[in-house]
Order: structure tokens, then C-alpha cells, then sequence
């Protein structure tokens, strides 16, 4: 995968591996020993009934492995 600095990613829209709007990249979740990234923090579309996971905030938790593309947009695996 390409370099992509954090900030080209912000305010990014989420959609769906079928093209469903799913909402705006609101942070990204690192694992602090080993470097890793692990969840998108998506403010969900106004709504939104995905079947993601929540924090406390109402924000969809999306692991990174579900990304299947960064364009214009981040595509996800829904």
C-alpha cells in the first residue's frame, strides 16, 4: 500500500465495498507497542444502521483490515 499521511485522510468519506455511503473518517486508533493501526473512528451518516461496532460517542469502530482502497474516498468491506 502507498504512503498516505493522516492528515490527506481527514473528514474522508467511508463507503462500502457495494458503494453504500457510510459516513465521515472522524480519527484513526493506533496500537501504542507495536505501531499498528487498528480502527476507524466513522461519524456515521445521519441514521446510520451499519453493523459495526460503537464507542462511546455513537462513532462506528471500523477495523483497518476491512480498508480495500484510499482514493477520493476510503473503501471498506462492509
Amino acid at each position: 500500500m502507498p504512503t498516505i499521511l493522516a492528515e490527506n485522510l481527514s473528514e474522508k468519506a467511508i463507503t462500502g465495498s457495494d458503494g453504500t455511503y457510510i459516513g465521515i473518517l472522524h480519527n484513526i486508533t493506533m496500537n501504542v507497542d507495536n505501531g499498528k493501526l487498528e480502527n476507524l473512528i466513522v461519524d456515521p451518516k445521519d441514521g446510520g444502521n451499519e453493523n459495526f461496532a460503537t464507542n462511546d460517542y455513537g462513532h462506528y469502530l471500523i477495523p483497518v483490515d476491512r480498508v480495500t482502497a484510499v482514493k477520493d474516498h476510503v473503501i471498506v468491506r462492509r
